[in-house]
């Protein structure tokens, strides 16, 4: 049996490791940190990560676990929400190495994969042949076949393809003991003396087998014994799909493949509350739909809130939908069907939806479900303790009512959806855990809960497994006679609970080991407010929940986190991995020195500040902010890194720069010379300097004469880039901004947002030029005269960050985002004017990362594609991101970020192109790494007036 894991040293556990021949061991505090949750609320920080790049790694790990006694956990995407893929001792992370796809067979419709492999890669993968995997969870951009094999993943189109476990053929796997098993349909007791237990088992348990599982199609809680089945034909590789890596170890596996629907379309419903929509859902399922799925009100308010009016389409009337798809061949046989669907559904309005565009936009507000409901419609954390509960569908209507009214007895709130079509619920509830009774409330909601849904003949889980969350609930559903046979299942694949011990078979109680019960507040002594987290950073850096969408390569779809992580592919450079260690510092249990640790700067080193994760990431993390008051609280009153002062510092240096701009562009063009300040700066000499210009932008308009004197007044911020580096942007867009009719206006004083202080966390500094700035700005325009940025980092500094800074009762600081637009933005809202004809012209754009995240781009992409233009609006960030791409140690990381959308779209675009890049930063990479020209928005439609 495991002994107790304190008992072998991490010392001992990695010398055993490394000499066992595993070549990728890590011991580290701030890896055990990154490791120790899930997209669960529980945290149990394991003593060793292990990098498996065979089977071989695989079998020698458990070999050691098993000598030591040291408990092993199989990890995929790390996205389970039960907490099963955490342990406290060694985690194996399959999505690093173990992540091909080994080959699919177009004539058997199957693949085979190992363990690592994202689902989006097989689906690519198995696309030419017009084929696809079945289940499709909203994690489908980062959850691995692994993972989704532990689980049973099922996703909104299980009810047209099944779960899982029905798109399984064959596992190579090793049990507990360390015997390596092809396990496949029909197994015989010849095969492996394994076998032949369990079918023993199954032959002394068919009554309770046949009476207490598969009763339902998502009852995925305990073990699904029930295709052991003699008229199921004892088919082993659905049994342990669902084991949640408890009885074997998953080294590769063979799946089934469907054809992928040529048509679809979305018929989408409305009733007056969710519960009746699920009411209606028997009705339709006799249509043979793909999906069904349910929704109401509170998520579609919560998308819009996050997300703006526009990411919510028009629905149908009513207060809960059902979004109902529909796959075939034929576009008019889907039309007849559509129209029946609509006939038999009971509902107040309805919609067809034929666009794939259009029903994409809906889909997306299932997909982002997860963690857009992470803050509850009270604004509270809401957490998955009680996430996928599901009942027979015909009883879901029923069972939906009961629930709410639970939920309201204990004052509990939250967003529900799910796949009604399966009866399955998803919700996150506000539990208030930080609370002096939170941790019994939670106990005692769980119990109840559990057992509503066995009232009603339902699982505890319904697609996600059981995990810390539901385990010890399973006896509410099930007799003593089931829980032995899951216990006796167990014991025949792992005599010695090696294998992720704790979870389904002796279970860990669903209130232990909760990461959020055990948070200290940390409201004190901060440089940022945290105004939408109660002035609490503690709370700020939990509202990471583990979903790991910082681990997909949403690029092409124009996101842009996490763009370190996608260059390096390590977890310690995710939004997920830098939030998990933020989370350790703030509790104190593995990182110990604070903001000081080594750990917590190991972590925030290749943050590039893009702010991509605080409009990209559900949940809302905003790490550039994190990292900022870490710089802060480390160097505050303390000598800082020499780039600190170079780069944080750049608004004075040009200011004194200016005054002899040939003489300074002559010293830093030798070569010698430049490397040297270089060096001393803290700047990689690789870089090449930025061009000081001969006259600045503010001394051209000293001696400019307003083309619209009587104009409607605009101020026109002179950001320091724009002064300094690149006056030609500005004199553009006072050309555009007065062919507008406005009469443009600079602030009379020499103004600064204090970005790059706040970037490299002098945040003291920042708060008084901020203080200045914005107080200046409304002394000078009052609360009417808008405020247009050109630089949209600068731009963002003063739409969201003085907010943040300065305080969300700050009268100047609010007026002052109230009032500060984009060029586009400006331009897009003025009556009477029109974009000039751009039908001509082929644009690759780079969105600035500040400008997607903070300030959104929208508003420049309707008005580039209103013009007529061909547009290629590029995701993912440039790599240079201000002062990361230039300090030293970051050059190889800003390339490879480049690298990852920019340089390859530019490389492939014509040569008579347009590259737009409002971003100084954008332009100075793309100069530096691209060799070509890139122009501002002001300088592309000045051009054109």
């Amino acid at each position: 049996m495991v002994t107790n894991v304190s008992s072998v040293s991490i010392e001992q556990l990695r010398e055993a490791l490394e000499n066992a021949g595993i070549p990728e061991v890590d011991v580290s505090t701030r890896r055990r940190a990154e490791y120790s949750g899930d997209a669960s609320l529980y945290r149990v920080p394991p003593q060793a990560v292990v990098f498996p790049r065979s089977e071989d790694d695989v079998a020698a790990a458990l070999r050691v676990c098993r000598e030591l006694g040291v408990p092993l956990t199989a990890r995929g995407a790390g996205t389970s929400i039960a907490g099963n893929a955490v342990g406290p001792g060694v985690v194996l992370d399959f999505a690093q190495h173990m992540n091909r796809v080994l080959g699919v067979d177009p004539e058997t419709n199957t693949a085979q994969v190992e363990p690592g492999v994202v689902l989006a890669s097989l689906q690519r993968a198995a696309a030419p042949h017009g084929l696809r995997f079945g289940p499709d969870p909203s994690t489908h951009n980062r959850a691995t076949l692994g993972g989704m094999i532990g689980n049973n993943a099922c996703g909104s189109r299980a009810l047209g393809y099944g779960r899982t476990a029905d798109n399984v053929v064959a596992l190579d796997v090793l049990t507990g003991t360390g015997e390596r098993l092809r396990i496949e349909r029909g197994m015989s007791t010849d095969d492996s003396p394994t076998v032949a237990k369990v079918r023993g088992l199954v032959d002394s348990s068919l009554a309770m087998i046949r009476t207490e599982l598969g009763r339902f199609d998502r009852q995925v809680s305990g073990y699904s014994l029930e295709h052991l089945l003699p008229e199921n034909g004892f088919d082993l590789p659905k049994a342990l799909v669902g084991t949640e890596g408890g009885c074997v170890v998953l080294l590769s596996a063979t799946v089934r493949l469907v054809r992928a629907p040529e048509k679809t379309t979305l018929v989408v419903l409305g009733y007056p509350d969710m519960a009746a929509a699920a009411d209606n859902v028997p009705a339709l399922l006799r249509h043979s739909p793909v999906a069904v799925e349910g929704l109401d009100a509170r998520i579609t308010d919560v998308v819009r809130a996050r997300r703006g009016p526009s990411a919510v389409p028009d629905l149908p009337e009513g207060q809960g939908w059902l979004f109902v798809e529909l796959g075939g061949t034929d576009q008019a046989e889907l039309a007849s069907i559509a129209e029946a669907v609509v006939r038999d559904s009971g509902a107040l309005d309805s919609a067809v939806v034929t666009d794939p565009a259009r029903a994409a936009v809906l889909w997306r507000i299932r997909e982002d479900g997860a963690g857009l409901s992470a803050r509850s419609p009270a604004g509270e954390p809401a957490h998955a303790g009680w996430e996928d509960a599901a009942v027979p569908p015909e009883k879901l209507g029923g069972y939906l009512r009961e629930f709410e009214a639970l939920l309201s007895s204990y004052g509990y709130t939250g967003v529900p959806y799910g796949h009604f079509g399966d009866g399955c619920v998803h919700i996150r509830i506000d539990f208030q855990l930080g609370s002096a009774d939170g941790r019994q409330r939670f106990r005692e909601f769980l119990l109840k809960a559990g057992e509503l849904a066995a009232s009603y003949g339902g699982s505890m889980s319904g697609e996600h497994g059981d995990g810390r969350a539901r385990g010890e609930l399973l006896p509410l559903m099930y007799s003593t006679e089931a829980m032995n046979a899951f216990a006796s299942f167990k014991e025949i694949f792992d005599p010695d609970d090696v294998l992720n011990p704790g979870i389904i078979v002796r279970p860990r109680p669903a209130d232990a080991d909760i990461r959020v019960a055990a948070a200290p507040k940390m409201i004190s002594g901060l440089g940022f407010h945290y105004p939408d987290d109660r002035g609490d950073l503690s709370m700020a850096v939990h509202r990471c929940t583990g979903v790991g969408k910082c681990r997909a390569n949403t690029t092409a779809a124009g996101g842009v986190m996490c763009p370190s992580y996608l260059a390096t592919r390590n977890e310690k450079d995710s939004t997920r991995g830098r939030s998990r260690v933020l989370q350790e510092m703030v509790n104190g249990s593995l990182v110990k020195d604070g903001w000081r640790s080594r750990e917590v700067h190991e972590a925030l080193d290749l943050c590039l500040s893009c702010k991509g994760c605080s409009s990209d990431c559900p949940t809302g993390v905003d790490m550039a902010t994190y990292k900022a008051e870490a710089l802060y609280q480390t160097y505050r009153n303390r000598p800082r890194p020499m780039n600190h002062y170079s780069l944080g510092w750049l608004p004075r240096l040009a200011r004194a720069a200016s005054v002899a701009p040939k003489l300074t562009n002559a010293v830093l063009g030798a070569k010698p010379l430049a490397k040297l300040a270089m060096r001393m700066g803290g700047v990689d000499d690789r870089r090449s300097l930025p061009t000081f210009a001969q006259r600045t932008f503010r001394q051209w308009f000293a001696n400019h004469q307003p083309a619209v004197p009587d104009g409607d007044p605009v101020l026109l911020w002179v950001d320091t880039f724009t002064n300094h580096f690149s006056p030609e942007v500005g004199v553009a867009a006072v050309r555009v901004l007065e062919h507008a009719g406005y009469q443009v206006r600079i602030p009379r004083k020499r103004l600064c947002c204090g970005l790059t202080w706040i970037s490299t966390g002098q945040l003291d500094a920042a708060k008084r030029i901020l203080r200045k700035s914005v107080d200046s700005l409304v002394e000078q325009g009052g609360t009417e005269v808008p405020i247009v940025g050109l630089e949209p980092s600068c731009t963002a500094v003063l739409r969201k960050d003085a907010h943040e800074l300065l305080g969300p009762t700050d009268a100047s600081a609010n007026a002052v985002a109230e009032r500060t637009y984009t060029l586009a933005e400006l331009l897009a809202g003025r009556e009477g004017w029109q974009a000039p004809d751009l039908s001509d012209l082929e644009i690759v754009a780079q969105p600035h990362c500040h400008h997607h995240a903070v300030l959104g781009w929208q508003t420049d992409q309707r008005l580039l594609r209103d013009a007529g233009a061909k547009l290629n609006a590029v995701g993912g960030c440039c790599g240079l991101a201000g002062n990361f791409g230039f300090e030293r140690g970051h050059y190889d990381v800003s390339v490879a970020v480049a690298e990852t959308a920019l340089l390859p779209a530019v490389r492939e675009a014509d040569e008579s192109a347009t590259v737009l890049a409002d971003g100084f930063s954008c332009r100075t990479q793309l100069d530096d790494l691209a060799d070509r020209d890139s122009v501002h928005l002001a300088q592309l439609l000045a051009a054109r007036i």
